[in-house]
Parts: structure tokens; C-alpha cells; sequence
């Protein structure tokens, strides 16, 4: 047991002592602590696939117009407003929410546009105070139409302003941009797709509801990753969508270069989701250290802004790239996993969704959302109608009118007579009353005929809308495939069934690896006796035999000039025309 002080009257100066159960309390506090962790920081909403931080900056920013056409603000400006309207949980947590949105290499479709150092996949980035933001396009899609009633509106943490409970979103951000967090008893760990992939199974769902996951499937193969790469192994994806838990991995994209006469290297151009040049280079010279890898002589970091990712890891004379980058697979980060766990909010429960649900509550949300702006679109129209009618009926019988309101002795007076001889409505009367002498003229008149008709018009389209479920959801699809004209981009992560299909690019698998791509690859490349042939046309190569053309093969259309004995790894010298002597690697040439 314990005790607890209560508080008591200042006129009571008499101490009062609660005894209360220590374990009964622990739970009660830990529980309140739990659901605040789930439902208002860690996990994201399915609808909308943002966390509350992330739709209170967006939302923010939209009230402040912080749009793509107008100019940069500071960064901390930005986290100021957020955290004294909406947001009191610290600075430091709604600015590194703010960074990720900012950041392409973590987002597919960055929501803000940062100007400044927004960090890196090896550095932090800078204060709020040196860093300057606005909304990025993309944005403006997911918090369009707020002030049409689109969604609810609930109050903040002190019941002084109100704030979006989910955004509008008109495209499926969460599976579009991904999410991680770590709540209590439960996690997150949803990877990045592609816009135009991820709206065309949601147009193809919209248009039949009964489709099966494996249709789904051949429109969203799977993830597409910010950093490209591949994916090899597609099995753990095909589980993550049918149950919402898997995995898969990703390797890097590496080429094989000639670098100078005497070296070859492996070029690295894009790296798994997550890892950044710096912690590749790192590991792999902690490898060559503790000698787990052999073949590497040097590593450079050649990236710039122009060229992108450029990792240059030049290897040893003899070693065969192909093994060399098997072991930079096994060693490095340049092979990483990635866990798949879609936990996400679905009515205010967290659930494990896989990619048909997702898609299902996405479009839910987005048909509810299309279907409330219509009403309240409708409505405006049948209102602004309604005025239109009453001003034609004023126009017409305009002398009347100025005769009645002019004799009258205030204005609600004014009002009820014109009630009762025009059957108006209050709404109506008040409109006419606060109406300006120059808009009585014939030129206006022909315009409220037209405004009149074109409302008509309007309402009767808004109408069908309505009545119909399937106009409503055909207008949802077709939102989504202009959205997806405008924003989507090619696909950036390549997709391997297995290890198998995954060859080394730039020059072709030698060896075994050519053969046989499930083997192990020797490390060094055998120094076997060989034969270095030049023909008469200038090819030079090399024979894999101990004789020159054992077998009775020939030089087709061309004929021998020179037949060396030379090994696999041995150099051969060839003098030029003007005396210069070159060293040539016997290895580097093509195998006859």
C-alpha cells in the first residue's frame, strides 16, 4: 500500500492521507500512458496515413500559406506555430517530423519543400532556426477542400481553436510514402510504393470491389524505394500484402567499371533504403581490417550533386568482382533486410492491415470525403439560387420595391412588407435590402438570368452525384488518375523473383558466376595457362586451353598474327607504331 496527499480547502490546514493500491495505480497510469503512445503519436491513420504531428504541420502550414508559389519561411516559425496551437509535446519532436516529410530520400513523395540542410542519410540536418520551409505540391492534394466540410473538425489540447481529426487526402499517402514508428506493445514498419502503381490498384478496386489480392498484385508488384536499388526475393512481399506482416531484402545497384589500364572497380550507384555512403564506406574498411574481405584496395566517395551516388571500390589485380561483391553483400550494408508490419489505425483501432484493406479504408475515406464536398457544394448552390431568385423578382418590379422600402419607417418593416406582396423569404428580403443601387441596372438582370441558369445546371449535376453510387465512386477514380498524371513518376526500385536473376551489370558474370549464378564464386581467379591470340584485324584475346584451338576452333572471317603463351593473371606487352610499349592484363581479355 501506499499513501497519497490530497489536496484540500485553504481554510483546511489538516493533513488528509489516501492510502491507495501501489499495483492498481501502476496499471491505471501505464494504460493512460499506452493508449496516449498509440493513438496520438506513434501509429498512423489508415485514412490519411499521417501521424498526428504530421497532419497538425501540414495543417498548419496550409493555414498559414505557406504554398509552393510563395516564398520560404523559417523553419522555426513553422514548429512555433504548430506547438502553440496544436502540438505541445516539444520543438524537437514536431521539427524532426517536419525533416522527414522534407527529406526525398525518406519520403517517395515529399510533402514539404525544404530549403536549407535537411540532412542527410549520414548527418542530422540544421537547426529550425537556419532551415526554411513551405508546402510542396503534393501537399496541397492532401488538404485540399478543408473548409467545404469534408471531414470533422475536433477541438485542440486546450478547447481554444479546432483542427482536422484526419485530412482530406486525395491520394493513399501511406502507402505511397510509407511509415515507422514504435508505440507500447506494438510497431510500424510500412516501405514506400509507387504513386502511379499504388492509384492504379486503387482506380482497378474502385471499379471492382470484389477484386482479388493477386489482381492487386500485378499492378503493385511491390515496394518502390526513394534510394532505388533492388529488391531480391519477392515471397516475404506477397505475405506482407495478403496478411500485412513480411520482409524482403534490398541490394544495392553496383556496375563494374574500367578504371584505369591495369584496374577494375565496382561503382555503386544506389544503396538500400535507410543506409547512406558513409556507414557503407565505414563497414567495409572495418571488414578489410578484421581481413572478412579480401580483394578491395581502395574506396572513394565520389558523390556530388550532379551525378548522384557515385561509390567507387577499386579492387586487387586477379580477384573476381563478382565474388568480391558477393562478400560486400555478406559484410556490408550494401544487402540489407526490411520488415514489413502494418499496424495502422483503422476507427480509432489499431489493426494489421494487408494491401486490399488498405486500399478498402483508403477509398472509404476518400468516397465519404468526395461525397460530403458534393453535399456541401449542393447546398451553396441551392443558397446562392435561392438569392438569385429573389434579386430577379426585385429587378422586375424594381420601383415597387424602392417605393415600399422608402415608405417604410425601419427596416424590418421594409422586410415583412416585402414578404408578404412578393412572397419572399426573411432570406431573400434581407438580401434585397442590403442591395447596391448599381447592381439594379438591365446589364445585371441579364446576368442573374445567366447565374440562374448555370446554377440549374449545377445542381442537377451535383444531383446525379449524389443519387448515384456509381457516378460518386467514378468521380473519386477519376480524381485519382489525373493526380496521378500530374505527380507520379517511373519506378525506381528493380524487382528480382530471386538471387538468381540478379547479374552483375556492366560487364558479363565471369567465370562461374556466368554459368551459374547459385554457385560459389571463386575469389581469386585461377593463374591456368592460357594463349593470347592477335588477329590480323586487331582483336586480341585469350584462350581458356593449354593449346591454341585444341578443339579445332577458328578465328571466324578474320586470321591469327600472333599466338603467345601466357597465364590468367600474367600481363603481356604490346609495342606501338611509334615505339610506345603498353601492359596489357591478360584477365581483362575476352575469353575465346
Amino acid at each position: 500500500m501506499a499513501r497519497r496527499q490530497s489536496s484540500v480547502p485553504p481554510e483546511d490546514f489538516t493533513e488528509k492521507i489516501i492510502d491507495i493500491d501501489v499495483e492498481a495505480e501502476m496499471q491505471e497510469s501505464f494504460l493512460e500512458y499506452a493508449y496516449s503512445v498509440i493513438y496520438s503519436r506513434a501509429l498512423p491513420d489508415a485514412r490519411d496515413g499521417l501521424k498526428p504531428v504530421q497532419r497538425r504541420i501540414l495543417y498548419m502550414m496550409s493555414e498559414m500559406g505557406l504554398r509552393p508559389e510563395r516564398g520560404h519561411v523559417k523553419s522555426a516559425r513553422v514548429v512555433g506555430e504548430v506547438m502553440g496551437k496544436l502540438h505541445p509535446h516539444g520543438d524537437s519532436a514536431i521539427y524532426d517530423a517536419m525533416v522527414r516529410m522534407a527529406q526525398d530520400f525518406s519520403l517517395r513523395l515529399p510533402l514539404i519543400d525544404g530549403h536549407g540542410n535537411f540532412g542527410s542519410l549520414d548527418d542530422g540536418p540544421a537547426a529550425s532556426r537556419y532551415t526554411e520551409a513551405r508546402l510542396a505540391a503534393p501537399a496541397l492534394t492532401m488538404t485540399e477542400h478543408l473548409g467545404e466540410d469534408v471531414v470533422d473538425f475536433v477541438p485542440n489540447y486546450d478547447n481554444q481553436l479546432t483542427q482536422p481529426e484526419v485530412l482530406p487526402a486525395a491520394f493513399p499517402n501511406l502507402l505511397v510514402n510509407g511509415a515507422s514508428g514504435i508505440a507500447v506493445g506494438m510497431a510500424t514498419n510500412m516501405p514506400p510504393h509507387n504513386l502511379g502503381e499504388v492509384v492504379a490498384a486503387a482506380r482497378h478496386l474502385i471499379a471492382e470491389p470484389g477484386a482479388a489480392l493477386e489482381d492487386l498484385m500485378r499492378l503493385v508488384p511491390g515496394p518502390d524505394l526513394p534510394s532505388g536499388g533492388k529488391i531480391v526475393g519477392l515471397e516475404g512481399i506477397r505475405d506482407a500484402y495478403a496478411s500485412g506482416r513480411g520482409s524482403f531484402r534490398t541490394r544495392a545497384t553496383v556496375t563494374v567499371e574500367q578504371l584505369s589500364a591495369r584496374r577494375t572497380g565496382l561503382v555503386v550507384t544506389e544503396l538500400p533504403y535507410t543506409v547512406g555512403p558513409e556507414k557503407v564506406m565505414e563497414r567495409i574498411k572495418d571488414a578489410v581490417t578484421a581481413k572478412k574481405l579480401q580483394g578491395i584496395s581502395d574506396i572513394v566517395d565520389l558523390t556530388d550533386r550532379v551525378k548522384g551516388l557515385r561509390l567507387v571500390i577499386e579492387l586487387k589485380n586477379g580477384f573476381n568482382p563478382d565474388a568480391v561483391l558477393s562478400q560486400l553483400y555478406r559484410h556490408t550494408p550494401m544487402e540489407d533486410s526490411f520488415g514489413i508490419n502494418n499496424v495502422a489505425l483503422v476507427d480509432g483501432q489499431p489493426r494489421t492491415l494487408g494491401l486490399l484493406e488498405l486500399l478498402r479504408v483508403y477509398i472509404d475515406h476518400r468516397v465519404l470525403v468526395v461525397r460530403r464536398r458534393t453535399s456541401y457544394r449542393l447546398a451553396r448552390k441551392r443558397d446562392r439560387l435561392h438569392l438569385v431568385e429573389g434579386l430577379l423578382v426585385a429587378i422586375v418590379d424594381i420601383d415597387e420595391v424602392i417605393r415600399i422600402i422608402r415608405s417604410s419607417d425601419e427596416t424590418a418593416a421594409a422586410r415583412t412588407r416585402l414578404m408578404s406582396v412578393y412572397a419572399l423569404s426573411e432570406i431573400q428580403a434581407n438580401h434585397i435590402l442590403e442591395l447596391r443601387l448599381r447592381q439594379l441596372t438591365r446589364y445585371s438582370r441579364i446576368e442573374l438570368e445567366k447565374e440562374q441558369e448555370q446554377l440549374r445546371l449545377d445542381i442537377t449535376g451535383l444531383e446525379a452525384i449524389l443519387g448515384s453510387d456509381e457516378r460518386l465512386r467514378g468521380l473519386v477514380s477519376d480524381e485519382l488518375g489525373a493526380l496521378s498524371e500530374q505527380y507520379a513518376t517511373p519506378r525506381r526500385t528493380v524487382l528480382l523473383e530471386s538471387e538468381a536473376a540478379a547479374p552483375l551489370k556492366g560487364t558479363p558474370p565471369s567465370g562461374a558466376a556466368g554459368r551459374n549464378a547459385g554457385a560459389v564464386l571463386p575469389l581469386e581467379i585461377a593463374d591456368d595457362p592460357c594463349w593470347v591470340v592477335l588477329s590480323a584485324s586487331g582483336q586480341l584475346a585469350r584462350t581458356s586451353d593449354r593449346e591454341p584451338f585444341g578443339d579445332g576452333r577458328r578465328v571466324k572471317h578474320d586470321a591469327l598474327r600472333s599466338v603467345l603463351p601466357a597465364t590468367a593473371r600474367g600481363e603481356v606487352g604490346a609495342v606501338t607504331s611509334a615505339g610506345r610499349m603498353v601492359r596489357l592484363q591478360v584477365m581483362d581479355m575476352p575469353t575465346l
